[in-house]
């Protein structure tokens, strides 16, 4: 397969400098082993109060849950509760209309719209004392039947009224409710997935801050040396000395020159951008949901691990303009390498898959300046603003979902 080089060596050392001078972020590596053992520290305080609050968090969302339930049961209440006064609502509207006809045909039938005097005319009207009676006793039947019909159209709008303001009250509920039911939600989301749902867990965080300040003590780094300078004097050393073929871990091993950075994928497109709502790398994938994975340059096998979702994840070392950079594969189907083994753009470290927290089969690809492990110079705090946009250094289309083909 052909292959293109995307970036030359001199256009990497630029876009490498102007991070160094310019970092992402206020929260910059440590570049001294007495500064990194500080960060740690201070890093690792930071993470066991964390630690602690999630702990606290546990119960308090298992006490939401339970509030969600119970709001949503009242929601369900209330819904029922204000279909039913509507449907009261609207049958006393029928009948305050139908009342009101009602009254208006009595009233017209009889001619009565002037008033009381059309009783009296109607009863005096009588040709004889019985017919007179009877027209009396008509008059106090239609007075009292309208005076009722009256009555029940007065009570029917006064109780129309109650319930407009009743289910006015319960809309109000839902709507308070429902507001409380989000916030109980957001809680959740924010502050627990906030604390737990990182790709390494507090404790992995821990343990590696503190394995890398063994590491770096471990190699002979001074208190003020810097500890980049440090690892590349220890991997050059270990290189000449004939150690470092692979059999050991990534730090006895010093990776050969990146040449140039390459697609990882023969084919594919990007599903999702870099730091795209705090996305730290750059999502591929491809009709084909197993296409082999290679090292995007030269290297050497840094770290091999399942994350706490179950992920198979791989990370790489890189040298290039005299410093180490990182990138990182994760969601792998499978892998085909080892820590501590030299690769080179053409070696295929994996396959792509659907493993951890993914909705789909693809490809995360990073590239760092640092890593949180053992012996890659920062912490999960600072490793999260050492990303870097992985199209400065390869070509990937401009657009989502459109395709490349060849690396």
């Amino acid at each position: 397969m052909k292959k293109h080089k995307i970036i030359a060596l001199l256009a990497i050392t630029s876009v490498i400098a102007s991070y160094i001078i310019l970092p992402m972020d206020t929260k910059a590596e440590a570049t001294t082993l007495a500064e990194f053992r500080a960060e740690v520290e201070k890093y690792t305080s930071e993470l066991e109060e964390k630690q602690n609050k999630v702990a606290k968090n546990d119960k308090e969302v298992a006490e939401i849950k339970e509030r969600i339930n119970e709001i949503e049961k009242e929601l369900d209440n209330i819904v029922d509760e204000i279909s039913t006064l509507q449907t009261e609502i609207d049958e006393s509207n029928q009948e305050i209309k139908e009342k009101s006809e009602e009254s208006k045909k009595i009233l017209e039938y009889y001619q009565l719209a002037n008033g009381e005097n059309a009783y009296l005319e109607y009863a005096f009207g009588a040709t004889s004392i019985t017919e007179m009676i009877y027209r009396m006793s008509v008059v106090e039947q239609l007075t009292e039947y309208n005076d009722k019909v009256m009555n029940e159209l007065d009570e029917l709008i006064s109780k129309n009224e109650n319930q407009k303001k009743e289910l006015k009250t319960k809309q109000e509920n839902q709507k308070n409710l429902q507001t409380e039911l989000e916030e109980q939600r957001e809680k959740i989301n924010a502050d627990t997935a906030a604390l737990k749902d990182a790709m390494p867990g507090v404790q992995d965080q821990i343990d590696s801050a503190k394995e890398s300040v063994k590491y770096y003590e471990s190699i002979g780094c001074g208190e003020n040396e810097n500890i980049n300078s440090c690892q590349l004097r220890h991997d050059r050393a270990n290189a000449s000395s004939g150690g470092g073929s692979g059999s050991g871990g990534a730090g006895n091993v010093m990776p050969p020159s990146a040449s140039g950075f390459y697609r990882p994928m023969e084919s594919g497109y990007v599903t999702q951008n870099w730091m795209n709502y705090g996305h730290l790398g750059i999502d591929l994938s491809n009709s084909n949901k197993t296409i082999p994975v290679y090292s995007i340059a030269n290297g050497v096998v840094f770290a091999k691990y399942y994350d706490n979702a179950g992920a198979l994840v791989l990370k790489i070392r890189h040298y290039t303009g005299g410093r180490y950079l990182y990138s990182t594969y994760a969601h792998l189907s499978a892998w085909y390498v080892n820590v501590g083994d030299i690769v080179t753009s053409n070696t295929m470290i994996g396959r792509m898959g659907n493993t951890g927290n993914s909705t789909g089969a693809h490809l995360h690809l990073e590239i760092t300046t640092c890593d949180w492990h053992a012996g890659g110079g920062c912490t999960w705090g600072t490793y999260q603003n050492s990303t870097l946009n992985p199209r400065s250094y390869i070509g990937f289309p401009s657009g989502l979902r459109s395709w490349w083909y060849g690396r």
